[in-house]
């Protein structure tokens, strides 16, 4: 009887970005600091080119998400790259719409957690397709956040060789 948030995975590169109080910028991918010059699919770039408006909407702190779209992995059939934000709680209310190219995870499922849920969600997903880039059919799969310990799964199709979930 525990909740659970279940979002869309989506198939980019993970990037970060961190504020200090004055809105100074550091950026990272999963594993390295990055900058313009030493760019990872050029999310520092995008990141100081909208420095100023990305500190007024997000503010002091560090900001986890997918660096994802044209160039990167699956590339969702899109011409542009996207930062979707992961803590889809967080971001709810804020007005990501000022800043190009930002946007959070969407959420698929609020609500009591169960493996039915889960295997639900799974199959609309295959079902529709991805959501955050709507003309393309082969998602990854979700993450569930389970409320209670406080921690995320992976849950992916299996795809073959063409990139389609198996059995589509």
């Amino acid at each position: 009887k525990r909740n659970c948030v279940i979002t869309e995975k989506l198939d980019g590169t993970n990037a970060q970005i961190n504020f200090d109080e004055n809105g100074i910028i550091l950026c990272g991918s999963r594993k390295r600091e990055i900058t313009p010059d030493d760019d990872n699919y050029g999310f520092a770039r995008w990141a100081y080119d909208n420095q100023e408006l990305l500190f007024e909407v997000l503010g002091e702190g560090r900001h986890y998400g997918e660096w994802w779209g044209q160039g990167i992995q699956r590339r969702y059939g899109k011409q542009e790259k996207t930062f979707s934000l992961f803590n889809s709680g967080r971001w709810g209310v804020r007005d990501l719409d000022k800043v190009e190219q930002l946007s959070v995870v969407p959420v698929l499922y609020a609500g009591e957690f169960t493996t039915e849920v889960v295997d639900s969600v799974m199959a609309d997903l295959k079902a529709s397709g991805s959501i955050a880039s709507p003309d393309y059919d082969k998602p990854e799969g979700i993450i569930v956040y389970h409320s209670q310990i406080r921690q995320m799964f992976k849950v992916t199709f299996e795809h073959d060789a063409d990139g389609k979930p198996f059995g589509a």
